[in-house]
């Protein structure tokens, strides 16, 4: 597989987002069996594992420690501080927590869970309104020093939030939503990127499923799957949004390819610096999914995407009220 660069690291050119297989999506995965996964997906080249403290809370990163231990040397691990969960007991208040003891004692936490002595990239998981940004970048740069960890990374942050943090400590990568479902990233997010050299991590690349085509108004989601409390989920909206899945479909026919594939080559197509990364807990998902790292959208293809776009408006907020309000500080 190809590689791309988050700022100065080398990564594949699409990663694994590790949630699914222990939260959010529904029932967990069998332990024995998400750790082959993981590592059959590292044999067809992905190097870049996505998780957090907050999946489980603490099962995904313990899952993924186990699962990549044997080859730590041939992966990125990517992992996330920021809220207030109690580190012995895993209670959560629901908030916040970006104090720079917390953030150390949740490395040290997060590093015996993934069986490592370094996390690659340590992303603020939701900036911290009672916290100083400039707080918070110190709190990574002195673990940075210390060796614990090796890239510093901000999940769902604005603009001035980013350029405060890599004013104290280089930001390597953001992490935000960003598909054909959710196109928010384009205004403001990626040009300062772009100008602060700093890579792109979107996560639910497929619309938290959506754009595979296998979801239409009649989907029922089991009762633990988040997409049951998301508007853009309602049965109402899945139906009128089924528009922009019909308009994936009709390049993914001609070009022998699947809808997943073509949403997922748009986004590749968008920068060198992307790297998307899709959660799956099926090896024959991921297949597909890494399809798309070999799939080339010409000019023409990505026009008409782009013309098709351009007839929609795309019904339902993309997460709860109480979600939304986390984001883009």
């Amino acid at each position: 597989m190809e590689t791309r660069k988050l700022g100065a690291l080398d990564v594949s050119a699409l990663g694994l987002g590790c949630m699914s297989m222990s939260s959010a999506y529904g029932p967990a995965g069998e332990t024995a069996q998400m750790i082959r996964f993981i590592r059959d997906a590292q044999a067809r080249g992905v190097t870049l594992f996505d998780t957090a403290e907050a999946y489980g809370p603490f099962a995904n990163e313990a899952l993924v420690g186990e699962a990549l231990a044997p080859i730590r040397d041939q992966v990125v691990i990517a992992t996330k501080f920021g809220f207030d969960i109690d580190l012995e007991t895993g209670a959560r208040t629901g908030g916040t927590n970006s104090r720079p003891e917390h953030i150390r004692a949740v490395a040290e936490a997060s590093l015996k869970r993934l069986k490592t002595d370094r996390i690659d990239i340590f992303y603020q998981h939701r900036v911290d309104p009672d916290v100083p940004i400039e707080d918070v970048a110190g709190a990574i740069k002195d673990l940075v020093a210390a060796g614990k960890v090796k890239h510093f990374g901000l999940s769902e942050a604005g603009v001035e939030t980013i350029r405060r943090a890599h004013a104290v400590h280089p930001v390597t990568a953001v992490q935000s939503e960003y598909s054909l479902f959710w196109r928010g990233p384009e205004a403001e997010l990626l040009p300062v990127l772009e100008k602060l050299g700093i890579g792109f991590v979107p996560f639910s690349p497929l619309g938290a499923g959506f754009l595979a085509g296998k979801i239409d108004e009649n989907t029922r989601f089991d009762p633990t799957d988040f997409r049951n409390a998301v508007p853009r989920f309602s049965p109402e909206a899945r139906k009128s949004n089924m528009a922009l899945v019909d308009i994936v479909r009709t390049v993914a026919d001609r070009k022998g390819a699947t809808p997943a594939q073509v949403a997922l080559a748009w986004l590749l197509a968008q920068k060198p610096w992307i790297v998307p990364i899709p959660g799956t807990t099926k090896l024959h998902r991921l297949e597909e999914n890494l399809g798309a790292t070999e799939m080339e959208l010409t000019p023409e293809d990505l026009s008409e995407i782009a013309a098709g776009l351009a007839t929609i408006e795309v019904q339902g907020d993309r997460l709860p009220e109480a979600a939304l309000k986390m984001v883009g500080r």
